[in-house]
């Protein structure tokens, strides 16, 4: 079982080259980062997590902006969104960028995706949240025009270009991996566009019967990471026991110095488990 980073990188906390940095030192094989562009002040969607929504959700860098910085002074290190919110992004846009940040890292970048939980955020993207679920679909059809054809284009009911040229095309062939987060209603997601499920900190004994639902629902064996887990070894044990391919221990976001020590502990935990 493989060992990588979740975490919030905002203008409070460590940097995104010497997380990076640090990440790889410490044997860690992968940094996946969240993305909000902004969090409206007035609000009806409850945070899932319960209770007051925590600042760093508001104060988050550019994904592809720090997956880059950390890619520039890392060799190994795999750099992935966790998750990018598709249904507020332009697909050709986006495109360009996963394609820059795979062609900057030598082919080391992982696009995570979601269709996101915060209705007003997206609203203000002009994104209709009811509708969301298809437009994340389209714009990944898209998406995956842009990256394989020399000439691109795209007719939907949301996305409509005629053929384009757009570079650079990423490194890795067809393009990096998708992974898709979310619960049940993205396992045909899954099926058609992912190449591996981001499972968001769902406990062991629930994610179990899930992975083979998933499975069955793709109709091959598709890998798993869970994104957001707990350090604690009694609670990485439970995740031991599933067919899981990646573990993304949660970091929170502080200033550097007490990064690098809650870094050190959490790699010290992971090497009982490698």
């Amino acid at each position: 079982m493989k060992f990588g980073i979740a975490t919030f990188i905002t203008d409070q906390g460590i940097g995104p080259a010497a997380l990076g940095r640090a990440v790889e030192e410490r044997s860690f094989d992968s940094l996946f980062i969240a993305e909000h562009t902004h969090i409206p002040v007035e609000r009806r969607s409850p945070y899932p997590g319960g209770g007051e929504l925590p600042e760093i959700y508001y104060r988050t860098l550019d994904p592809f902006v720090a997956l880059t910085a950390a890619a520039t002074v890392t060799e190994r290190l795999l750099v992935g969104t966790g998750i990018a919110l598709v249904a507020q992004r332009d697909p050709i846009v986006t495109a360009k960028e996963v394609a820059s940040l795979d062609l900057v890292s030598n082919g080391r970048a992982i696009f995570g995706i979601g269709v996101g939980w915060n209705r007003e955020e997206m609203e203000n993207h002009g994104t209709n949240p009811a509708t969301r679920g298809r437009l994340v679909n389209e714009r990944l059809r898209a998406m995956r025009e842009l990256w394989m054809k020399e000439q691109a284009e795209f007719h939907g009911e949301f996305v409509d270009f005629d053929p384009v040229y757009a570079w650079p095309k990423p490194v890795q062939r067809p393009h990096p991996p998708i992974y898709v987060g979310g619960g049940e209603a993205a396992f045909p997601r899954i099926a058609e566009l992912g190449d591996a499920w981001l499972a968001n900190s769902l406990p062991p004994d629930t994610l179990g019967p899930l992975i083979e639902q998933m499975r069955k629902t793709a109709g091959r064996d598709v890998p798993v990471t869970v994104y957001g887990v707990s350090g604690k070894p009694e609670v990485i044990e439970g995740y031991a026991q599933l067919d899981v391919e990646r573990l993304c221990l949660y970091l929170p976001t502080k200033p550097e110095g007490e990064t690098l020590d809650v870094l050190d502990r959490l790699a010290e935990v992971a090497a009982r488990f490698r």
